[in-house]
């Protein structure tokens, strides 16, 4: 099923799987996944851009949980959703905007070009000690970025089922940073829902706590879209 003309926003606390309900959406809608932390990450680790003071600002932001200049990122962001959307392509983003300043002028810039009734939020509620946990425990595919879920079966795992790439632990999912990114999502991020029931944007709201194909089917069963 391909709906060049949908937007989803996905919002959950860190570990919620908001990247994971992304890409199925992005897979299944034939839309594009933005996933706003995969691009700062690429921007602040590389090599020719960390001369920059304003990049060398927003890598010790990221490293340490904090969010990054709302400014910087709503650029980023706004660029790159115009690019999306002169390629014909719809868009899922997990996690943006992350600050009630981007979502001040993200939003608006989402329904000139795609329309309010073709726009999508969903929250992914899991608890905080969740959170802990399974950012704790997650790693990642060093190569393709594949979060790569904790379970008995692949506890051991080393090598990515996805691309054969090394699995390695984030720093940012160290126990002292996640709380921190918490604090962040609850103090900067969650003032974005009052915003959003102001333009008359409904809130999805689904249970992030089973697995993720459960999560998925009553994602689809809350916006309609089986």
């Amino acid at each position: 099923m391909k709906d060049s003309k949908r937007v989803f926003i996905i919002y959950g606390l860190p570990g919620s799987g908001k990247g994971t309900q992304a890409e199925i959406l992005a897979d299944k809608f034939g839309l594009i996944h933005f996933n706003t932390g995969k691009v700062i990450e690429g921007i602040i680790n590389d090599p020719e851009k960390l001369k920059d003071p304003l990049i060398q600002k927003q890598k010790y932001n990221f490293e340490q949980g904090l969010l990054c200049d709302p400014r910087w990122v709503t650029e980023l962001v706004v660029e790159e959703l115009k690019n999306i959307y002169q390629q014909g392509k719809g868009v899922v983003f997990s996690g943006s905007p992350r600050t009630l300043y981007e979502a001040e002028r993200i939003i608006p810039e989402l329904e000139k070009l795609y329309g309010k009734d073709n726009i999508t939020v969903i929250e992914i509620i899991i608890k905080p000690e969740t959170s802990i946990f399974r950012n704790s425990h997650r790693k990642i595919c060093e190569q393709c970025g594949t979060p790569i879920l904790y379970t008995k079966e692949n506890e051991n795992l080393k090598y990515c089922p996805k691309c054969g790439g090394k699995i390695v632990t984030r720093a940012l999912d160290e126990p002292a940073i996640i709380q921190t990114r918490i604090k962040e999502y609850q103090e900067r991020t969650e003032p974005i829902y009052e915003f959003l029931n102001l333009r008359n944007i409904k809130i999805h709201r689904i249970d992030g706590e089973p697995l993720p194909e459960i999560v998925t089917e009553n994602i689809l069963k809350s916006i309609h879209l089986q």
